[in-house]
């Protein structure tokens, strides 16, 4: 595995990082013991930047990664997040009415209690804002993470999905050192401005998503092979509006990949790679097969010339959908 530097901090992290969500959530049936031995293949890989957040599964996900962490802990940089709160017993994906969002301190306060608890440590590495509260001033909130470091219960701060002006409000207050935000080979938003701002603050970006929700890999046939709890069925890009560009898309895009004998998945990590040092992308995945794979975008080299053919093979094909639903796209800071 490759290493990428984290911001100013000294820290090395592998360049292909681990999204842990869907090993609790959000993507169908779960497979505790095949997600601990998937933990366990992270290890031996040498990928060392793991992701989670309380959300998940309403904090089983921060459990079920104790397992593994607690007795590899120096191998181990964890990054949680705290403010989405459900109110009822719905599937508690964001942007439906059984979550909302809470940035206030006194809830920060409740929720990094609950994280080092169910995850079994003492110190968090990175904990982000999972979201911007419209109700809370950005400088409150981090203001109030701003103490997590102080007391030794977080190391260094980020957020999430927040704007260009959001992000300076709050490196104004206390340094931001990752800023973690969608970004795939189809969702490019946070260029023009969010990217930028990024850079000249020294803050290193962590895409999720970076495989499109898996969209780009040729491993979803249609909408209707989803599981009934699987996220993606609420999302845009997998309606049958968007599924003839999108399969179009996804086609030509494995056509590419096999011309550089990789899998389409292991072809957009690499090109989240190709874009900048500075990037750290957390692919999810809940099987040691896929991780391994996505493991291997890290010895895929790019030309300058493979990321713009590829960008315009994607430009072809612009009718992809919106990345989230409606509700979803409210949380996002603009």
């Amino acid at each position: 595995m490759k290493y990428r530097p984290l911001g100013n901090t000294g820290e090395k992290l592998s360049a292909v990082g681990l999204g842990c969500m869907g090993m609790s959530f959000a993507y169908g049936p779960t497979d505790d013991a095949e997600s601990i031995a998937t933990l366990h293949k992270a290890l031996d890989l040498g990928i060392n930047f793991w992701d989670t957040a309380d959300m998940y599964a309403q904090g089983k996900n921060e459990e079920l990664i104790s397992n593994v962490l607690v007795s590899n802990r120096d191998k181990v940089f964890i990054a949680t997040k705290f403010g989405f709160r459900t109110n009822n017993d719905g599937n508690g994906f964001a942007g439906t009415s059984s979550t909302y969002f809470d940035g206030s301190p006194a809830h920060m306060r409740n929720a990094v209690e609950g994280s080092l608890k169910r995850l079994k440590i003492d110190t968090i590495d990175l904990y982000y804002a999972h979201r911007i509260d419209p109700k809370v001033p950005v400088e409150e909130m981090v203001g109030a993470m701003a103490e997590l470091v102080k007391e030794g219960k977080v190391r260094y701060l980020g957020l999430s999905e927040a704007s260009a002006s959001s992000i300076r409000k709050a490196h104004a207050v206390h340094p931001i050192t990752a800023l973690q935000s969608e970004y795939s080979v189809l969702t490019r938003d946070i260029e023009a401005e969010i990217l930028p701002v990024c850079r000249e603050l020294g803050i290193t970006f962590v895409p999720y998503s970076p495989l499109a929700r898996g969209l780009v890999t040729a491993t979803v046939s249609s909408k209707e092979t989803l599981a009934e709890t699987d996220f993606r069925r609420t999302l845009p890009r997998f309606d049958e509006a968007n599924w003839e560009n999108n399969s179009k898309l996804v086609e030509a895009f494995g056509a590419f990949a096999k011309d550089k004998n990789c899998t389409p998945a292991q072809l957009a990590l690499a090109w989240v790679l190709a874009q900048g040092d500075d990037i750290i992308p957390i692919p999810g995945t809940k099987k040691r097969k896929y991780l391994e794979e996505n493991a291997g975008a890290a010895d895929v080299n790019l030309s300058a010339a493979d990321v713009e053919a590829i960008n315009t093979l994607v430009a072809k094909y612009p009718n992809t959908g919106e990345r989230y639903s409606e509700g979803s796209m409210k949380l996002v800071n603009h």
